[in-house]
């Protein structure tokens, strides 16, 4: 297993804001220590090019303008170079993935959220998006994207809704943040789950979501891991428990396809315990 980390992505916080650095500090500090074995190669910046794969100039210049964004979306000094760094992380996951290996970028801010023209829901670049961008423009032709966020990925949708050889299949919450998701169109994908669904139904759902993914017969396929859908997860009402998790993680090891994963959301104090869990059940 490759993890693709870097501290400089907790340089930045808002106090009693939900994502906060603990998520990839503590996170990588029980990794680190259960699994020594696993690497955690180095990695660059996503470059301007590959960010303009799914975002405009214009957006790309309104992360470093000083303003906040929305009541939940801070502006932070030097966040565009953390999220051009998570991005990069990525990516490099991704290129792994493709020469066999397994890789999950372990970053924050998340990016599913994130439109064209737009910086949302703690989300400031679309990774997903500009991974499956990526992959297509350097001659992979079928990417498939799996969301399990408790939230829509409203932005990964918004920016690979009719694009040739990409599919996205997203499983979440609704009615939930950010009110998109509802129905499926084209080669975008959804399965809304009702809040407090039972768990054994909701993984059913999952379940039937990644059927998707596999039947698209992709030869990449990109996982936005999202960990909010947790019982205890403070801002969602739904009900998987850990161990579901780690049976995400072994429906995703029994396939042959190259994989990568990389984490949007999920803001339990449990969070290093379930990305443990997801992750050793990819592993095994």
């Amino acid at each position: 297993m490759l993890i693709f980390s870097d501290e400089r992505c907790i340089a930045y916080e808002s106090p009693g804001h939900p994502e906060c650095p603990a998520r990839v500090k503590e996170t990588a500090a029980l990794l680190r220590a259960r699994h020594p074995q696993w690497e955690w190669p180095t990695f660059e910046a996503a470059v301007e090019a590959d960010l303009l794969r799914a975002h405009s100039v214009a957006h790309l210049e309104r992360l470093q303008v000083a303003e906040h964004f929305d009541s939940d979306t801070a502006y932070y000094n030097g966040i565009y170079e953390i999220a051009s760094l998570a991005c990069g992380a990525s990516l490099a996951a991704m290129m792994a993935a493709l020469e066999g290996q397994k890789a999950f970028s372990l970053m924050r801010p998340p990016g599913h959220h994130a439109e064209r023209e737009q910086a949302m829901g703690f989300c400031y670049l679309n990774h997903a998006a500009i991974c499956a961008r990526a992959a297509l423009a350097n001659g992979v032709s079928r990417v498939a994207v799996w969301d399990f966020d408790a939230h829509h990925g409203n932005g990964t949708e918004a920016l690979l809704w009719g694009v040739a050889g990409a599919l996205y299949v997203s499983a979440h919450q609704v009615p939930c943040y950010p009110g998109t998701g509802t129905v499926s169109r084209g080669n975008c994908r959804n399965y809304p789950v009702a809040p407090e669904c039972d768990p054994a139904e909701h993984l059913k759902t999952l379940q039937e979501s990644w059927r998707e993914v596999l039947s698209f017969e992709p030869e990449l396929v990109l996982v936005s891991a999202g960990f909010d859908a947790y019982e205890h997860d403070p801002i969602t009402q739904m009900s998987l428990r850990m161990n579901d998790f780690k049976i995400l993680g072994q429906w995703m090891a029994a396939s042959k396809t190259p994989t990568m994963a990389l984490l949007e959301g999920g803001y339990s104090e449990d969070l290093p315990e379930l990305v443990d869990a997801f992750l050793v059940g990819w592993n095994d």
